[in-house]
């Protein structure tokens, strides 16, 4: 049985992963984070690395997320990149996805280029406005990524909030399903799995 590719964009903590998360423990679904794909700059001064915009594209290795993601469509497991957010380089080691009836594509960038698109059988966006994703962003980079408050709404002001509007929410209009990160997760996933027929 060929797999099925779900993809679910949305901008930075809109509720994507939470969602992914919900769906993956209903369906039994593995997750394919994209977020893993960002590029190493482990070569770089860590002041660097810190001030690097993350939210556009090319930050992600797009070639290599196209090629996990048509060997995962035509039922290969994959070693997947692990990526340590705290020191913005790749981690040792590697995560194996086996493909299984259904893989969760989760990421900003989920719905962005056509030649993933392609691949997906279901998209979905998750969308919830700039406020609350800053809210939700200071709590989770703080606390998980150890960054102080004042370098989260820096990065917020300067790259995540103007880069989801260039590169993110346009994406939104390839989606077969628009959900609120604001609504309960069991009333977004249910209407979810009723996309996917489950």
């Amino acid at each position: 049985m060929k797999p099925r590719l779900l993809g679910v964009a949305g901008p930075s903590c809109s509720g994507k992963t939470e969602l992914a998360r919900w769906l993956s423990r209903q369906t039994g679904a593995h997750i394919l984070n994209l977020d893993h794909y960002y590029k190493d700059l482990a070569h770089l001064p860590l002041e660097v690395r810190a001030r690097t915009n993350f939210d556009e594209p090319a930050s992600v290795d797009s070639l290599q997320i196209f090629a996990d993601a048509g060997l995962l469509a035509a039922g290969h497991s994959i070693r997947a990149p692990l990526y340590d957010f705290a020191t913005h380089a790749r981690a040792s080691g590697d995560e194996i996805i086996q493909p299984g009836s259904l893989v969760i594509l989760e990421g900003l960038f989920a719905l962005y280029w056509p030649e993933l698109r392609a691949l997906l059988d279901f998209k979905l966006y998750v969308d919830a406005p700039d406020e609350v994703c800053l809210e939700r962003r200071l709590k989770r980079d703080v606390i998980e990524r150890g960054r102080t408050p004042e370098s989260v709404h820096w990065q917020f002001e300067e790259t995540v909030k103007p880069m989801a509007h260039l590169h993110i929410l346009p994406t939104r209009a390839h989606a077969d399903l628009v959900l609120s990160g604001l609504d309960p997760i069991d009333d977004s996933g249910a209407k979810a799995l009723a996309l996917l027929g489950a």
